[in-house]
């Protein structure tokens, strides 16, 4: 393992050292954002239509215990995915003021000359 990493610096390093402008790093962070930006509410959909699905499947399930079961299980995860998602989102929320970044700002790379 040692020889790949060592392997694998010697070919970075020479595009290390080239990078010159940091305005593709700036371009990449922006549209890694944008990307990120965009998945967040369809992950949010598809666990409340999960958690729909399973409401569906308990209630059309009134006589099969296994079927009813079932849907319990499915809505559960469903309240466990939005209940994960809306504390990871609350947890960055918090952080991002404690450090005092803004949301929805944009992306600052650092400059050393």
């Amino acid at each position: 393992m040692k020889k790949f990493i060592i392997t694998m610096s010697v070919f970075a390093l020479p595009l290390i050292a080239g990078a010159q402008g940091l305005e593709n790093v700036e371009s990449i962070g922006i549209q890694l954002k944008a990307i990120v930006a965009s998945l967040i509410p369809i992950a949010f959909t598809a666990a409340v239509l999960f958690f729909f699905w399973g409401l569906a499947l308990y209630i059309s399930a009134q006589g099969s215990e296994d079927k009813q079961d079932k849907g319990k299980g499915i809505m559960t995860w469903g309240i466990v995915a939005i209940f994960i998602m809306a504390s990871i989102w609350g947890i960055v929320a918090f952080i991002g003021s404690a450090l005092g970044i803004g949301q929805g700002t944009g992306v600052t790379v650092p400059v050393v000359f």
